[in-house]
């Protein structure tokens, strides 16, 4: 495990228990501008007609739609896209995320068929085929999905390549994250900020040096996503989109003392 790794595995299980009250309105935010571009993920076809988005379940259609939800935390993409699809996988190293996932997801009902989170790392060069997950259940996904965590990464360019061979051909690769932007309140990456899936910081000196610790890139290029996703295999039908007029982060201040806002992008392709 790397220092990185580790520094994220203590920073995250730190803020599951009140993640989802205390980012409730950032949640909500991203969940929507996901849900308007589920036509562009390979899931608007999933389960019957009807689009209702009170429910945010997974249903049993005619397609058989499977959904990976890399460093899932809570279940940003989970809850973004459950309703169009018919399994849904989340993977996360913080095992207090992974369990708020789950009772999340037993709260509301479904089956760990329909819905279940584990704790592991799939992007480990140490490791790069880690026996917890060889099963069936995590291979062959119709769509893989990372939520504002790829500038938590050491190398998003060998994750990119993990999650996309864990893809059945034709399936679809996306990330969320953020555009390229300046540290905040520091030099380096000593600064509060409003990231991961729906997550923000607002902290003492000891808790901002934890975030740092826990933060590898200051968001991406669309030069350089085009590349990952290249690399990756996964660069047809390549596209890449800003979310909106950008994305506020409540709990998180920025200069001036204003809620942080970032501005977000969406990036897809196909794998070959």
């Amino acid at each position: 495990m790397t220092d990185t790794t580790s520094a994220n595995k203590a920073y995250f299980d730190k803020l599951a228990a009140d993640y989802d009250s205390r980012f409730e309105k950032t949640i909500e935010q991203l969940v929507r501008e996901i849900q308007r571009r589920k036509d562009l993920l390979g899931v608007d076809s999933a389960g019957d007609d009807d689009d209702s988005d009170d429910d945010d379940g997974p249903r049993t259609g005619r397609k058989q739609v499977k959904l990976l939800d890399y460093a899932c935390g809570t279940g940003l993409i989970s809850r973004a896209l459950a309703q169009y699809t018919t399994q849904c996988t989340g993977i996360d190293i913080s095992e207090n995320m992974v369990a708020v996932y789950n009772t999340r997801a037993e709260n509301q009902g479904l089956s760990e068929d329909e819905m279940r989170a584990y704790h592991g790392n799939l992007v480990d060069p140490a490791d790069p085929a880690p026996a917890a997950f060889e099963g069936s259940r995590f291979r062959d996904f119709d769509v893989a999905g990372v939520g504002l965590g790829f500038h938590h990464l050491d190398d998003p360019e060998y994750a990119a390549r993990q999650l996309v061979a864990r893809l059945r051909p034709g399936g679809v690769f996306f990330v969320v994250d953020f555009l390229p932007h300046a540290p905040v309140g520091g030099q380096g990456h000593r600064h509060g900020h409003g990231h991961g899936h729906g997550h923000g910081h607002e902290q003492g000196a000891g808790q901002e040096h934890e975030a740092a610790d826990a933060i590898k890139h200051h968001g991406f290029s669309e030069e350089r996503v085009r590349a990952i996703f290249e690399a990756a295999g996964a660069g047809q039908c390549f596209m890449f989109m800003e979310l909106g007029s950008g994305v506020v982060f409540h709990g998180t201040r920025g200069e001036g003392g204003e809620p942080m806002k970032r501005r977000v992008f969406l990036a897809r392709g196909t794998k070959a």
